[in-house]
């Protein structure tokens, strides 16, 4: 009998399933688009319901596209947008307030309070993490804080909290799994790494009742099965969810980044810079932060990471807000007809800097702007704006990580684009290995489960990795400059709500 393994992959913009067999390939695909709420500068939500409709609907879709019958389907695996936070209700399921997603800056005062109190020291050495609105123990807060009632309902018990994989897995058993893995809830600066444990006193700091928090659990055993009844998906009850990772953890699983020094990159709606540290996990003296990548055979492993919050989304920004170009893809077109930025430089910060920066107040800037300007060069400065943010997070991974840092492996909607990885290959002076299967994210989800389910080992997984391309750097190309200007642009853009 054939066997193929469901992947869920709940993102920011969009609710995708893929069904992949046991030789790794997709054989069907669904997607549906997720609504973005922004009802105050800085605030991003997205509605939960929308978020599980979606991925159900995307489930159904695929599941019903691939004619794999339901015995055939040994697992489904789960893999989302991490730091966005849900509470909801325990009895009916129903959220009390939209989802505060990971890019949103409402908490950064909050924040900005916290480091003033000189409580960051102690998160840095429980939790790997910065102290920053991006991660999901401020934003739980916010939601106890600000809707009425709700802090009294979940100290009562009638309130449960997590991040979109443990609400998702929630809702598809029928609320017998309140789970989450330890890469999810490394991201909550509420979990300590080491001990893959809450710890008590970041929940008493930020008021969080540990008993509304999922279950930490690894990220390749069974969590739960499909519950009977859930409409659009009933042929698929009883079928068991076995592997669960955050986005930039399942990327870095799918790109069979097993060995300590691999490093991958993801260009998706942000980017994410993720080195495996093996079972040693390092706190970065340079802004970069330390989560676990994931618990197999009850070892765990450790990532290194650098974020970049706006990538592909300042590439829809170009689309959707200024009507620059129709479709994603025309962006690389039009950035091909110059030959290089014309001075233009494009800091992506809509809600804040990342990694290395950690700067909450930033905000975009074009720069450079002349009266020869065109809409090309705006096109190209938004791909090589991208690229100048990976490599300031590669420069940075240098500086902390115990192994050098040589070839960059490279997934999401942006890698497709030939132009930013060659000009990512020649700015930060690395060799970028882009794969077939580009989907890295949903396949490293897809692997925990086989995983799990006996479909796949470590060896076989690393076997199925086949490269599309390498991206050499150019031994002529002149990149101090362009960095030094860049450097220049991001001062600009420092700073700006303050």
């Amino acid at each position: 009998m054939n066997s193929y393994v469901i992947a869920l992959d709940q993102g920011t913009t969009s609710s995708r399933a893929i069904v992949f067999d046991a030789a790794g390939c997709a054989v069907a695909t669904a997607n549906r688009p997720l609504p973005q709420h922004y009802p105050h500068p800085g605030w991003v939500e997205h509605d939960p319901e929308e978020i599980f409709e979606g991925q159900i609907a995307s489930l159904r879709d695929a599941y019903l596209k691939s004619g794999v019958k339901p015995s055939e389907i040994v697992a489904i695996g789960v893999t989302n947008q991490r730091e966005t936070s849900i509470v909801w209700e325990k009895a009916t399921g129903k959220p009390v307030y939209n989802a505060i997603v990971w890019q949103c800056r409402r908490t950064a005062d909050f924040c900005s309070k916290l480091k003033a109190d000189g409580v960051e020291p102690y998160v840095r050495e429980k939790t790997g993490l910065l102290i920053d609105a991006y991660f999901s123990g401020t934003k739980y807060k916010w939601i106890l804080d600000e809707i009425p009632g709700a802090r009294k309902r979940a100290e009562d018990g009638r309130l449960l909290a997590g991040t979109v994989d443990s609400y998702l897995i929630w809702r598809l058993t029928g609320g017998a799994s309140h789970v989450s893995d330890h890469s999810n809830l490394s991201r909550t600066m509420l979990f300590d790494i080491d001990k893959l444990a809450y710890d008590r006193q970041l929940l008493s700091l930020l008021g969080i009742p540990e008993a509304m928090l999922p279950r930490p659990v690894p990220s390749s055993v069974e969590f739960g099965r499909v519950a009977p009844g859930i409409k659009g998906i009933e042929d698929l009850a009883g079928i068991p969810i076995c592997g669960a990772a955050g986005d930039q953890a399942a990327a870095l699983f799918g790109q069979c980044c097993f060995e300590p020094g691999l490093v991958k990159n993801t260009y998706g709606t942000g980017c994410f810079t993720l080195m495996n540290l093996g079972e040693s996990s390092v706190r970065s003296t340079h802004g970069l932060v330390t989560s676990a990548a994931w618990t197999l055979g009850g070892k765990t492993t450790y990532a290194l990471e650098g974020s970049v919050f706006n990538a592909g989304s300042s590439i829809q920004w170009l689309r959707d807000e200024l009507g620059l170009v129709s479709s994603a893809p025309e962006i690389d077109r039009l950035a091909a007809e110059v030959p290089d930025n014309g001075g233009v430089y494009f800091v992506s910060a809509f809600t804040g800097l990342g990694a290395p920066y950690w700067d909450m107040y930033a905000r975009g800037a074009i720069v450079g702007l002349t009266r020869g300007a065109t809409r090309a060069h705006l096109a190209r400065a938004c791909l090589e704006g991208i690229a100048y943010q990976v490599n300031d997070l590669l420069d940075t991974m240098r500086l902390d990580a115990p192994c050098p840092v040589s070839s960059l492996r490279v997934d999401g909607g942006a890698s497709v684009s030939d132009l930013l990885m060659q000009f990512q290959a020649d700015v930060s002076r690395i060799t970028v290995d882009r794969p077939r299967e580009r989907e890295t994210t949903a396949l490293g989800a897809a692997y925990l489960a086989g995983l799990s389910a006996g479909l796949w080992d470590l060896e076989a997984l690393e076997k199925m990795r086949v490269r599309d391309r390498l991206f050499l750097p150019s031994p002529d190309f002149a990149y101090e400059r362009l960095l030094s200007r860049w450097h220049d642009a991001v001062e600009k853009a420092k700073d700006w709500e303050k």
